[in-house]
C-alpha cells in the first residue's frame, strides 16, 4: 500500500511516446466505493502565462506500472484537460 504523496514524488511516464507527464495535481475518488478511479496531472508549464500547458487526466485504468522513482502510464493524448 502507498499514498497519494507518495506518487507525488515519482515522475509519470508515458509508454505511448516517452514523455513526462507531470506531477499530481488532483484526485478522482468513487464515493460509492472510496477507491482511486483518476489522477489529475499538472501539465508542463512554460514561461508565459498565454502557453501553460494543460492538465493531464490520468485513468486509474491506464497506470501500468508503479516503481520505486517512476510511474508508467500507456495513454493517448486525447487525456488532455482544459
Amino acid at each position: 500500500m502507498f499514498k497519494v504523496s507518495d506518487l507525488s514524488r515519482r515522475d509519470f511516464v508515458n509508454l505511448a511516446d516517452g514523455s513526462k507527464l507531470g506531477a499530481i495535481k488532483d484526485v478522482h475518488i468513487d464515493p460509492a466505493t472510496g477507491t482511486v478511479t483518476a489522477f489529475v496531472l499538472q501539465g508542463a508549464r512554460r514561461f508565459s502565462l498565454l502557453s501553460a500547458g494543460r492538465d493531464v487526466l490520468l485513468p486509474w485504468s491506464k497506470i501500468k506500472k508503479i516503481g520505486v522513482d517512476t510511474v508508467l502510464v500507456d495513454l493517448e493524448t486525447s487525456h488532455r484537460l482544459g
